[in-house]
This record gives C-alpha cells, sequence and structure tokens, in this order.
C-alpha cells in the first residue's frame, strides 16, 4: 500500500537531480517545457466540473488545483529565470504552494485561463531558453528555503521533471478512471 501511495504521489519517480547540462539534455528539457501547455490542453480535453474537482489521489489536490498550480509554479519559474538572467545571483522569494492552492483563485477561476497562461509564458521562457549563450545555464539564484545557489540549468531541469510529474497525475486519473 505504502509503494502503491508513493506512486500515486510520485508518479514518475521523485525529482533527481542531474549530475550536470550537456546541450543534448538541455535540448530535451526545452522541448518539454515547449510541450507541457499542449500536454495540459489534453489532460483537461472534456472534463466536466465534477471530473475537474477530483482529487487525483486520496489527500491530493483536485484537477483543478493541479491546472492552477503549475501555472502559479511556472510563472515563479519564469520570474526566476529572468532574475538569474539579469542580476547576479539573486536570491527568490520562497511560496507556500499549498496556501495558494487553496486561494479562492483557483475554485473560481476556469482551468483554460491557467492553460492558456501557460502557453503564453511557456513561449517567452522557451524562447529566451533557445537564445542563452551556454555560460547563461551556468547562472544563478539563490533559494533561501534551500539555503543555496541553483544554476539555471538545474532549475530548467526540475522545471521539465515538474511538467511531466503533474501531467502525469491528471492522466494516471483519468486511466484509472475511465474518463
Amino acid at each position: 500500500m505504502e509503494n502503491h501511495m508513493e506512486h500515486l504521489k510520485y508518479p514518475i519517480g521523485r525529482y533527481q537531480k542531474p549530475e550536470g547540462a550537456t546541450p543534448q539534455l538541455q535540448k530535451e528539457w526545452i522541448g518539454v517545457l515547449q510541450a507541457l501547455p499542449s500536454w495540459m490542453d489534453i489532460c483537461i480535453e472534456n472534463l466536466d466540473e465534477h471530473q475537474l474537482h477530483t482529487p487525483y489521489r486520496e489527500g491530493g489536490w483536485t484537477i483543478q488545483q493541479v491546472v492552477h498550480h503549475v501555472a502559479d509554479s511556472h510563472l515563479n519559474a519564469y520570474i526566476r529565470l529572468k532574475l538569474a538572467l539579469t542580476e547576479d545571483n539573486p536570491t527568490v522569494k520562497p511560496y507556500d504552494e499549498n496556501a495558494w492552492a487553496q486561494l479562492v483563485d483557483t475554485k473560481v477561476v476556469p482551468v483554460n485561463i491557467s492553460v492558456t497562461m501557460l502557453h503564453a509564458m511557456h513561449h517567452r521562457m522557451v524562447a529566451l531558453l533557445q537564445h542563452m549563450p551556454p555560460s547563461d545555464w551556468e547562472r544563478t539564484y539563490y533559494h533561501p528555503e534551500h539555503q543555496r545557489d541553483f544554476p539555471v540549468w538545474e532549475m530548467v531541469a526540475m522545471y521539465a521533471w515538474h511538467s511531466r510529474h503533474h501531467t502525469e497525475h491528471i492522466r494516471q486519473l483519468r486511466e484509472r478512471m475511465g474518463w
């Protein structure tokens, strides 16, 4: 049962920090970030209100909360990327993702608004990443919650994982429920 709960919580496994970044890995991560908005389109296609308000696992967020969370989280990633590219090791602001997932906008705003946001934001993020000189992949920001510097390449790897992680939550729920 413990293993089943772990799989429901981490359907693609827990995040594993890569040893480093190669041009091939960078291209793969960018490809995932480029694909995410379309994956989200597919994830929410034809879901009704009841389905959107179904948690992906017992004690987990609803599909609606997951979609809004991905937009919130990736908006923070985009801002962190821009800060890292324009400032010398800036300190970023942590936020409480669970508190954000409980705010009223996640309940009253249709999920397609956040998916539209992902389309626009990822278009800009991917353009930045595709045109960065190699040295920019090593630029950093400081995350006070983790008390360490994060290079841009690690952030991009983490958000590529995050993209797969949450789309699998929704995809696997749909599969289990026969939606």
